[in-house]
C-alpha cells in the first residue's frame, strides 16, 4: 500500500498507542496535519508551542505514558526547546515531532529553517533527522522505545517537508525485540553481589535514611519502597520529585528534604550513618554545601543511569538498575538478615518533629492571606487523588510542603530546570491524561502571566482545570532572596498589584474568575471552583507579599545551618 510519509507518521504514532498530540501547525509540518483528520488520535491545538511541550509533560507525568507534541520548523521548534530541556532534567518521556524545511533547502538559511537536531542534541536522549519516508515506521518505534526505557527522557524526530510529501510502501513498525539500537541496552537488574553488600550495610546501620527520588515514580516502585521501609523500619524522605511515593501519613515517612524541606528530613540526612539513595541524584538543592553533606554517612546508590553513580557523591555500594527491581531484591535480602534496633534513632526523629514542625504565622487582620493556609484549605476540600501541578517559586514550595500527598503521581512540578510558566499547560496535560481526576494548578502571579493563554486552549477543548494564583504582586522567591541576602534591595521583582485584573482576564478566556481577599472568602471560593466542571476556574488569592518560605538552607552553606521559622529560632 502506497502512502505518503505524512500518513506513515500518523499510522506509526497510532501503532505506538498514541492517544493525543499537543501541537500547532505551520508550513513545514503542514503535510502531517492533513492525515490527522482521518485518525482517531486526538489533537489539541495550543496557543504557543511551549504550551504543547508542557502539556505533553503533564500528560506523561500523570499517566506514565509518553507525551507527544508536534510543531513546525524554525520558531515552532525553538519554542519547544524549554519543555524539552525541562523533560530532560526531570526524566519525563516526551516524543517531539518537528517539521523541517525540504531536504534540498537544509543548510541554505531557508525560510523558517533551524538546526533543531543540533540545538537539542544536549537535551534529548536521542534525536533523528529523517531522510527517507521508508525510515518513518522504524524511527518512530525507536523514538518511543528510547523515550520510555532506561532513564526516561525526551526525544525529537525532525521531518523534512519533502519527506512528508513523498510516497512510501507502508510496512508495520518493528517490534521492540527487532529494534536495532547499537549501544543502547538499559540495565534493569542490579548486581546480586552489590545487592547483598547493600543489605549488609542496611542490617548494620543504626541511623539509616531511605532517600527516595523521582526514579521511584518513574519505575512504578512506590509499593516496593513501602515494603522496603517496613522491612527495615527506616525513615523515608521524599525529594521534591518524589512527593507521594510513600503516603505522607505513613508512620515511616518524614517528609521532604532539601533547601526548603522540613527540619526533620534535612537533619536526618545530615546525621545519618547510612543513606540509601533510590532513584535520586544528590541534587545540589538536597545536599547544600556538598563537602559538609551527611559527613558520617555511608552511601548506597541505586539508579537506572550508571552515569549518576559517583557523579556527585561517592557511593560505598553503587547499583545500576531499575529502582523497582533493585528494591524488591534488596528487600528480600534484608529480610534474611538481623537488623539493628532503630528505636533510639526514631526517638531522636520524633523529638525533631515535635520541636520543629512546619509552621507559619497566623493570619493578621488587614494583611494579605497566608499562602500556606490556602494550600491547606484546597487540600482539605479536594477529593482523594486530586492532582496538584505547580509552577516554580515560593508557591511551588508551599504546595510541596503543605499539601498532604497520599498517592503517587498526584504531584507534578518542574524540578531540575525550574521552569516558570509550567503549571497551567502541565495541568491541562494532566487533566487530558486523567480526565476523571480533579486537577489543581497552584501558581504564582509571575508564572501565571507566562503561559496563561493556554487557558483558551483548555476552555475550547473542554478541559476544566482549576488554577489557584497565590498572588503577592512580586516574583516572590527572588524577592525573598533579595530581602535575606541583598540587604532588601528589591531590584526588578515588583510586578503590579492592580494589573492585570485576573478575574477579567480569566473571563476573557472563557473561564470563571474569582477574587479572594479575606480569610472568610477562601472556603466558599474553593467550594465553588470544585463544583464547576464544564470550564476552567481561576482564583486570584491576594496573599501577603512579605511571606517567606521556611525552613530554608541558604545557597552554599551546610544543611546543618538550616534557617527555621522565626518563631522556632530561639529554641534552635
Amino acid at each position: 500500500m502506497k502512502i505518503t510519509g505524512a500518513q506513515a507518521l500518523i499510522k506509526s504514532l497510532e501503532a505506538q498507542g498514541t492517544e493525543v498530540i499537543f501541537g500547532l501547525p505551520g508550513g513545514a509540518i503542514l503535510p502531517v496535519y492533513d492525515p490527522i483528520l482521518d485518525s482517531n488520535i486526538r489533537h489539541i491545538l495550543v496557543r504557543h508551542e511551549q504550551g504543547a511541550g508542557h502539556m505533553a509533560e503533564g500528560y506523561a507525568q500523570a499517566t506514565g505514558r509518553p507525551g507527544v507534541a508536534m510543531v513546525t520548523s524554525g520558531p515552532g521548534a525553538t519554542n519547544i526547546v524549554t519543555p524539552i530541556s525541562n523533560a530532560y532534567m526531570d526524566s519525563i518521556p516526551l516524543v517531539v515531532i518537528s517539521g523541517q524545511v525540504a531536504s534540498g533547502a537544509i543548510g541554505t538559511d531557508a525560510f523558517q529553517e533551524c538546526d533543531i537536531t543540533g540545538i537539542t542534541m544536549g537535551i534529548t536522549k536521542h534525536n533523528w533527522l529523517i531522510k527517507s519516508a521508508d525510515e518513518i515506521p522504524e524511527v518512530i518505534a525507536e523514538a518511543f522505545y528510547v523515550a520510555t526505557t532506561g532513564r526516561p527522557g525526551p526525544v525529537l524526530v525532525d521531518l523534512p517537508k519533502d519527506v512528508a510529501q513523498s510516497q512510501m510502501e507502508w510496512h508495520e513498525p518493528p517490534s521492540t525485540a527487532d529494534l536495532d539500537l547499537p549501544g543502547y541496552h538499559p540495565q534493569l537488574d542490579g548486581d546480586p553481589a552489590a545487592i547483598a553488600a547493600a543489605a549488609d550495610l542496611l542490617a548494620s546501620s543504626v541511623r539509616p535514611v531511605l532517600y527516595a527520588g523521582g526514579g521511584i515514580l518513574k519505575s512504578r516502585a512506590s509499593e516496593a519502597l513501602i515494603k522496603l521501609a517496613e522491612a527495615t523500619g527506616a525513615p523515608v524522605v521524599t525529594t521534591l520529585m518524589a512527593r507521594g511515593a510513600i503516603p505522607d501519613s505513613h508512620e515511616l515517612c518524614i517528609g521532604m528534604p532539601g533547601m526548603h524541606g522540613n527540619y526533620t528530613a534535612i537533619t536526618a540526612m545530615q546525621e545519618a550513618d547510612l543513606l540509601v539513595s533510590l532513584g535520586a541524584r544528590f541534587d545540589d538543592r538536597v545536599t547544600g554545601q556538598l563537602s559538609t553533606f551527611a559527613p558520617d554517612a555511608k552511601v548506597i546508590h541505586v539508579d537506572i543511569d550508571p552515569a549518576e553513580l559517583g557523579k556527585v557523591r561517592r557511593a560505598d555500594v553503587g547499583i545500576a538498575g531499575d529502582a523497582r527491581r533493585v528494591i524488591e531484591a534488596l528487600t528480600s535480602a534484608v529480610e534474611e538478615r538481623q537488623l539493628e534496633d532503630l528505636a533510639p534513632w526514631w526517638s531522636q526523629l520524633h523529638a525533631w518533629q515535635e520541636r520543629y514542625p512546619l509552621t507559619y504565622d497566623p493570619q493578621e487582620p488587614g494583611k494579605g492571606l497566608r499562602p500556606q493556609a490556602i494550600v491547606e484549605a484546597i487540600d482539605a476540600a479536594s477529593p482523594a487523588g486530586t492532582i496538584v501541578v505547580a509552577g516554580v517559586g515560593q508557591h511551588q514550595m508551599w504546595a510541596a510542603q503543605h499539601w498532604s500527598y497520599e498517592l503517587p503521581y498526584t504531584w507534578i512540578n518542574s524540578g531540575g530546570a525550574g521552569t516558570m510558566g509550567f503549571a497551567v499547560p502541565a495541568a491541562i496535560g494532566a487533566k487530558v491524561g486523567m480526565p476523571e481526576r480533579t486537577v489543581w494548578a497552584i501558581d504564582g502571579d509571575g508564572c501565571f502571566q507566562m503561559t496563561a493563554q493556554e487557558l483558551v486552549t483548555a476552555r475550547i477543548e473542554g478541559i476544566p482545570i482549576k488554577v489557584a494564583i497565590l498572588n503577592n504582586s512580586y516574583l516572590g522567591m527572588v524577592r525573598q532572596w533579595q530581602e535575606m541576602f541583598y540587604e532588601e534591595r528589591y531590584s526588578e521583582v515588583y510586578l503590579s498589584t492592580d494589573v492585570p485584573d485576573y478575574v477579567m482576564w480569566a473571563e476573557a478566556m472563557g473561564c470563571v474568575g474569582i477574587k479572594v481577599e479575606t480569610p472568610e472568602e477562601v472556603g466558599p471560593a474553593i467550594e465553588k471552583a470544585n463544583a464547576i466542571t464544564d470550564r476552567p476556574v481561576v482564583i486570584d488569592f491576594r496573599t501577603d507579599a512579605m511571606e517567606k518560605v521556611f525552613p530554608m538552607v541558604p545557597a552554599g552553606v551546610s544543611n546543618s545551618e538550616v534557617v527555621v521559622h522565626p518563631s522556632q529560632r530561639e529554641e534552635a
